[in-house]
């Protein structure tokens, strides 16, 4: 079966299908090719689909810092079923990643850990674990918020450089923040009229205690998305017309976070059709805010 069964299956959360086309992936594959050292990281494939129960795993992220974070939801499931487990991530995710019975090693890149009892890539552990993500409550990640003014919403107009049509230009957002005490996400400077114009800093720490003091996070396609929803922050999505397979841009919500309300593109570059979707869902919720009892930032924002 092809990416696309595997993918459809995914967002209509067919899970059983979707690990069924794994299992059939896993099985044509050449043992031989397992965690090739002459592919890219995010291209090899790691686990050899045998089970985790009582052994030994390690637990590497060869992909990016969202992708490890999406995943990470599963880690106390594999603790409880494994013997030991070490997770091989970026030190700069480790602040984020604690878990009981869970050890963090550093992934040097230049010198990966040896092969342990059973080796899986993180985001190999729904398939491996048969697990969803309904299964695993959120919060799965915390963090202190800053002190931020009420009501501020956190923005993140910037993705990965692999796919610039992740972005959003950052003008598009000026109308957002002339009318709305804002924050960016972002580690980069700014001339939009935020709290920092300087820009988020490049720790994730302390990008996760900003996000975790937001009402809302408006946000493209990158970690911070997969940040705010582990933290349960109310966030607003801005997808392409033809996302990554983890969003089905013909729903408004997301399995992986339920706190999460998607925006996708109509067509491809069409950013001004969903960002007039959010100036008028945020006008919404400024008219509730007047003349009324004052609710629940979270009511407010995904009601």
């Amino acid at each position: 079966m092809s990416d696309h069964g595997w993918t459809r299956a995914m967002r209509e959360e067919r899970y059983e299908d979707a690990w069924a086309i794994e299992q059939a992936v896993l099985a044509a594959r050449d043992p031989v090719t397992r965690d090739d050292p002459t592919l890219p990281y995010h291209r090899r494939w790691v686990w050899d689909g045998g089970a985790v129960d009582g052994r030994d795993v390690l637990v590497r992220c060869y992909h990016g810092l969202g992708d490890t974070l999406q995943f990470a939801r599963f880690l106390p499931v594999l603790a409880r079923r494994a013997r030991t487990v070490t997770v091989e991530a970026p030190a700069r995710l480790h602040a984020l990643l604690h878990f009981p019975d869970v050890a963090l090693a550093a992934f040097d890149e230049a010198h990966p850990l040896p092969p342990s009892d059973c080796d899986i890539e993180i985001t190999e552990l729904c398939a491996a674990l048969r697990c969803t993500p309904g299964d695993v409550p959120v919060p799965y990640v915390s963090a202190a918020p800053a002190p931020l003014p009420d009501g501020t919403i956190g923005l993140c107009w910037q993705a990965g450089d692999w796919d610039a049509d992740r972005w959003v230009p950052p003008a598009l957002l000026e109308p957002i923040t002339s009318r709305h005490r804002c924050v960016s996400l972002v580690s980069a400077p700014t001339t939009l009229p935020v709290i920092n114009p300087e820009g988020c800093p490049f720790d994730l720490a302390a990008t996760a205690a900003l996000v975790a003091g937001c009402a809302l996070v408006i946000t493209v396609d990158t970690m911070i998305a997969h940040l705010a929803g582990a933290l349960v922050r109310p966030t607003w999505l801005l997808l392409k017309a033809a996302p990554d397979w983890r969003w089905d841009p013909a729903r408004r919500d997301s399995a992986w976070y339920p706190h999460t309300r998607l925006y996708a593109q109509p067509t491809a570059g069409d950013w001004h059709t969903p960002l007039a979707m959010i100036a008028r869902d945020l006008d919404v919720i400024e008219g509730e805010d007047h003349g009324q009892p004052p609710q629940p930032v979270r009511a407010r924002v995904l009601g």
